[in-house]
């Protein structure tokens, strides 16, 4: 239900890093639901009334969303749900009943229990040949619910028949991959023993592989299901309500959420890019909580006990002698919960009973005390790389390329902000005198609407960035505030169909001012509207428990362009358009359940930042003739038409040798591929003596005096989070595979600003001073 990344007026966003306060308490939910109802009515955009409409929705969310895939409940179940709670939702809520919530669940829970026992009787009792032509649907979102109990166990078969055929492809993908690296490590130890050896000892450093998957298929099969019913044990009656408030909250648009405390205090981490806890990454393992990584300065790294791969059996808070410093057993228990129990305030401590990942003893516990403190995170801030092309003629050009991965501010003090961040990278890269400059928001699903009107302003004098159209119709405007943009020079924006919000603001500001060419998929998100965050306890009563009353993020305004046109489901449509098998997905607004329509309303009148029109028809005629002759985007093509077919047809098969059959001819499509693709570097690097240069600039090092190569960057540094090792790491897809080890997407970005620098050096670059546009609504 937590649908794209969201553009908001105020607080904001989240991470799975331990972080913030613990607190439990009492709190009334009905009480909550009721307010978070009244909270929608009264501030949605829309104004529209919960009622038998809404209702209607709410159910049908809520159904969907415990039984995505329509695999557990029947349309008997279905029916009485709607007989008793179609039209009547509304009431029970603005009377502080949640009991339909509650009953639709536990009938949920009821169900699933009763498909685990047919499924673990069915792997214990029935053998499968996997020889017949049936097949099973895919995507069954749209399916009908099984009619009857019998309906549901033919339709169980053919889906534990689709688990178990699936585990036994894999089982043999993976022995035949092992094969092939024992292979290859046998050739390269004949040929570098010494170098044979450091790989070796690289490996058994590496993680082993999952204990479960030398069980067979059936026992991993049943393990899953049994997995299921472990999770749905771990519900208590807020989670349960935090589903049904999030679907009510989904009932209007597909971007105003219910959040529960938890989800309210990780929103906020993930957009100030720092937190206040341990610094350490969970994941669950065995029913245990494990630590995956650990940032490289925080408080745990400093402390320097906690290792990667250990496992937490318990937690207890202080050094023990004051109250609720008891142990408490966390096996079991869910993640989110452990992660609430790890959090706390700056300078507090908390004690964690570990299993160490290298005691030789298995049973080995060691005490370990953690003081939490501030955490930094690293991996999703602006950083930058300054390349040098290989060059033509006799000349290298000089590109400077930002990567924002997302629109991020600290909206409490306003210490962080994305913009003062790309302002020093900017100002780095021109110092090394960049002619051209490439602003990747690929995945940047947005953030603050203050830091997308200050980016902009970096690159364009003071005018209008953006226009908000509330519910009254009332139409405002935000101007950035600079007289003189940062840079001038020539300017692409890099999209793709997840840049989103805050992205689709800046790069559409840049498109109307005829200041950034915009290159990508076929269209951005195409999400145009506002957020506000709202904390339900400020509209409950004043002596009632507030403490996980959560908040509402409601939208209040559709935003638009200066031109007068919407981002909302269009998106930005980019001037040069690359192809991507993202094309024939359901991804972008435009597949998400009641999302608001679009609409136009009158342009602001706006400076061009050029004169003349960018050269978009020259640029989209060298595009197209390098697309036809680059094999990279006609594999595109190729991949995306099979996808489309495969998409289309929504079945799977459940034979096994027709399945294989289908394996086998990816993999050798990929074989060949890959030694194609070989072939052609190879070709390259005789061709062009000198490759790209490339310098990685991060926060930590825009300052130096000495530029870093990009190849001196260890993953470690560039997210600042020390992960565990992989035995397939070695084997990791990376850009070394393609021609100038740059990946497809951003070599041909950089021929298009070669060609824009190019042809603007013979165009007039700047508007006549006063001189005012009123473009055409896009």
């Amino acid at each position: 239900m937590r649908y794209a990344s969201t553009l908001f007026s105020t607080a904001v966003l989240g991470s799975l890093l331990l972080a913030g306060p613990q607190v439990r308490a009492e709190t009334n939910y009905g009480q909550v639901a009721m307010h978070v109802a009244y909270m929608l009515q009264n501030h949605h955009y829309s104004r529209k009334e919960f009622d038998d409409e809404i209702s209607k929705r709410l159910l049908d969310s809520y159904l969907n969303f415990l039984d995505f895939s329509h695999i557990y409940f029947t349309q008997e179940d279905v029916d009485k749900f709607k007989t008793d709670y179609a039209t009547s939702l509304d009431e029970h809520i603005l009377t502080r009943n949640i009991s339909p919530a509650l009953d639709i669940y536990y009938k949920y829970e009821e169900r699933v229990k009763q498909r685990v026992a047919y499924a673990k009787k069915v792997l214990e009792t029935k053998k499968f040949a996997f020889d017949s032509n049936r097949s099973l649907e895919v995507k069954r979102e749209k399916a009908p619910w099984p009619a009857t109990e019998a309906a549901s166990d033919a339709l169980w078969n053919d889906l534990i028949e689709g688990d178990l055929l699936a585990e036994r492809l894999s089982d043999k993908a993976r022995e035949e991959a092992k094969k092939k690296k024992a292979e290859e490590r046998a050739k390269k130890a004949a040929e570098n023993p010494e170098e044979a050896a450091k790989a070796a000892a690289k490996a058994d450093k590496a993680v082993k592989a999952d204990p479960g998957e030398e069980d067979p298929p059936d026992k991993r099969v049943l393990k899953r299901y049994e997995r299921l019913l472990e999770q749905l044990a771990e519900n208590e009656q807020e989670d349960i309500v935090n589903y049904f408030l999030s679907c009510l909250a989904g009932s209007y648009d597909p971007h105003t959420e219910y959040m529960s405390q938890q989800e309210s205090d990780n929103f906020k981490i993930q957009m100030n890019h720092s937190l206040v806890g341990i610094g350490a990454l969970l994941s669950t393992k065995d029913n245990v909580a494990e630590i995956q990584g650990i940032v490289v300065g925080g408080p745990a790294d400093k402390q320097s006990e906690l290792k990667i791969s250990d496992k937490i059996l318990a937690v207890a808070q202080g050094d023990g002698t004051g109250p609720n410093s008891d142990w408490v057993d966390i096996k079991y228990m869910k993640l989110q919960k452990v992660v609430e129990m790890i959090r706390g305030k700056s300078g507090t401590q908390v004690r964690l009973k570990v299993n160490p990942a290298a005691a030789e003893d298995p049973s080995e516990v060691k005490i370990i005390s953690i003081v939490r403190g501030e955490v930094e995170l690293k991996e999703k801030l602006a950083n930058a790389e300054l390349l040098l092309t290989p060059p033509v003629n006799g000349k290298s050009t000089k590109i400077g390329w930002i990567t924002l991965p997302s629109f991020y501010a600290d909206m409490e003090d306003g210490t962080v902000s994305c913009t003062a961040d790309v302002n020093r990278l900017l100002k780095r890269l021109m110092a090394e005198r960049i002619e051209g400059l490439v602003v990747d928001l690929r995945g940047d699903g947005g953030g603050s609407l203050e830091e997308a009107i200050k980016l902009t302003g970096l690159f364009v004098p003071k005018g209008p960035v953006v226009q908000a159209k509330d519910w009254r119709n009332n139409i405002t405007w935000r101007d950035c505030d600079n007289e003189r943009p940062v840079y001038e020079g020539p300017l692409i924006v890099l999209t793709d169909k997840a840049s989103a919000s805050a992205s689709e603001i800046f790069a559409a500001a840049l498109q109307d001012y005829r200041r950034a060419v915009i290159v990508g998929e076929k269209s951005t998100f195409g999400k145009g509207t506002v957020q506000t965050i709202l904390p339900v306890e400020r509209y409950m009563p004043f002596f009632s428990d507030k403490s996980r009353a959560g908040s509402l993020k409601v939208t209040i305004q559709k935003f638009y362009r200066i031109a007068g046109g919407s981002t909302q489901l269009r998106g930005v449509i980019p001037d040069v358009v690359l192809p991507s098998i993202r094309d024939v997905m359901e991804i972008g607004e435009d597949s998400l359940p009641q999302a608001l329509p679009y609409d136009t309303i009158p342009p602001r009148t706006f400076t061009y930042a050029s004169k003349a029109p960018l050269p978009l028809q020259e640029l989209n005629t060298r595009v197209k003739s390098r697309l036809e002759s680059n094999p990279e985007f006609q594999f595109v093509v190729e991949d995306t038409k099979r996808i489309k077919e495969r998409l289309d047809k929504n079945t799977v098969s459940l034979n096994e040798k027709d399945r294989q059959k289908e394996l086998d001819e990816n993999k050798a499509r990929f074989e060949v591929r890959k030694e194609e693709r070989k072939r052609r570097t190879e070709e390259v690097a005789k061709q062009y003596k000198q490759g790209f240069e490339r310098y990685r600039l991060t926060l930590d090092n825009v300052d130096a005096t000495e530029l870093v190569k990009e190849s001196s960057f260890t993953k470690e540094q560039t997210t600042g989070m020390r992960m565990a090792s992989s035995n397939d790491d070695e084997d990791a897809s990376d850009d070394s595979q393609f021609p100038f080890g740059v990946e497809p997407v951003k070599l041909e970005t950089v021929n298009v600003m070669r060609d824009l620098i190019e042809v603007s050096s013979h165009q007039p670059q700047t508007a006549n001073a006063g001189e005012a546009k009123k473009p055409a609504q896009q």
